[in-house]
């Protein structure tokens, strides 16, 4: 880790992460246990699994979990493997269930997680066993919260309260309408990036290639019109000026428009009239899936009279996320490079990605019992 230690300097003498964070399974595997692995981040979607008994299983870095809703609404997080032999319980979304059964020797649990039925265990016809008790052989739980339909797992169990985790963005955001965003009826935005997660992160962070990869979007709200956001779970980059206005209601007549990463995995975007979410989910050192849905006020999120705009809305930001693709991939590339020595950042537009890269590096040198 001695090469992280100029990630830790003022950000006119750091360096970024080196090639090796990009690129090497030992450092995807450190990722996995001391990044995602202490504290709250982003697994899912809770409109995914709108209906008592929808499942989603989700792989959350190598870690198999299981996203239920409950009979009474209530969305609930399962390590995604049967207690008896350790078989995957569900490979594929599926709706309407009423219990979970594993398909290697039909062992049952509820919707709870609780254990129900255990075929056979003690012989031909006999569904008990002596010393056996069912209660002791639930699932795994994993600690979950929800906001604004996006559902946080927290592995550690050990993090603070999501309330409490969220506190600093939310007093950021209180002049946001918050209270009344409601999931947009719009198809989700999804990209396969042959690309390392964290430069989604850093990249989404800054505004400074604006003028050059988003030349449409630098017209709507100029880079000129862009300052920094650092805070302690979150950077980015806010607008003074988003003067795009597509048919939707609006919450009032500001033009200010803010984006943040939360860290690890969660790129956010508020505007008067709309919200989005992309969340990142890594599947190796160079391959990441972005997902991203949106948001309008309630009045305009299901309305037929709002459908044209709400896919307008969504066309433009598919726009923008795919504008950034290329050069994503080409900064995984250059990764690969002996070359590459972590790079440097300017000391007044990468104030934002240079906050990241701290943040991650923090965590990558920290103690396990940190």
């Amino acid at each position: 880790m001695n090469d992280l230690a100029n990630v830790l300097k003022p950000i006119e003498a750091a360096s970024g992460l080196p090639g090796r964070c990009y690129t090497d399974a030992s450092a995807f595997e450190e990722e996995r246990r001391r990044i995602f692995g202490r504290g709250w981040f982003c697994i899912g979607f809770a409109s995914d699994i709108a209906a008592p008994g929808d499942l989603m299983p989700v792989d959350a870095m190598g870690t198999a979990l299981l996203l239920v809703r409950t009979g009474d609404g209530e969305i609930r997080c399962f390590h995604n493997v049967c207690r008896h032999r350790g078989v995957r319980l569900v490979e594929e979304p599926a709706r309407g269930r009423k219990a979970l059964r594993c398909p290697y020797h039909s062992w049952t649990y509820d919707l709870e997680g609780r254990l129900r039925a255990t075929p056979h265990i003690g012989g031909m016809g006999r569904h008990e066993a002596p010393g056996f008790c069912r209660s002791g052989r639930g699932l795994f739980p994993v600690r979950t919260g929800v906001w604004l339909d996006m559902v946080f797992a927290d592995l550690s169990g050990e993090a603070p309260a999501l309330e409490d985790w969220l506190a600093p963005l939310l007093e950021r955001w209180r002049d946001f309408p918050l209270a009344r965003y409601r999931p947009a009826e719009a198809e989700p935005i999804r990209f396969r990036l042959h690309a390392n997660w964290k430069l989604a992160v850093e990249n989404y962070c800054e505004a400074y290639h604006l003028p050059w990869v988003h030349p449409g979007l630098n017209r709507i709200s100029s880079l000129a019109d862009h300052y920094p956001i650092v805070d302690a779970a979150f950077s980015g980059q806010g607008s003074s000026r988003y003067a795009a206005r597509g048919g939707l209601p609006c919450a009032d007549e500001s033009e200010l428009s803010e984006y943040v990463a939360l860290y690890p995995n969660l790129l956010l975007g508020a505007h008067t009239d709309h919200f989005f979410a992309m969340r990142l989910d890594p599947l190796a050192p160079d391959e990441t899936v972005e997902d991203a849905r949106l948001w309008c006020l309630e009045e305009a999120a299901a309305a037929p009279e709002y459908a044209h705009a709400r896919q307008r809305l969504r066309a433009r930001w598919e726009e923008v996320f795919r504008e950034d693709v290329d050069i994503v991939e080409r900064m995984q590339k250059g990764r690969l490079s002996p070359a590459f020595d972590g790079g440097c950042f300017s000391p007044v537009m990468d104030v934002p990605s240079h906050a990241f890269h701290r943040w991650a590096a923090f965590r990558l040198v920290a103690k396990e019992s940190a």
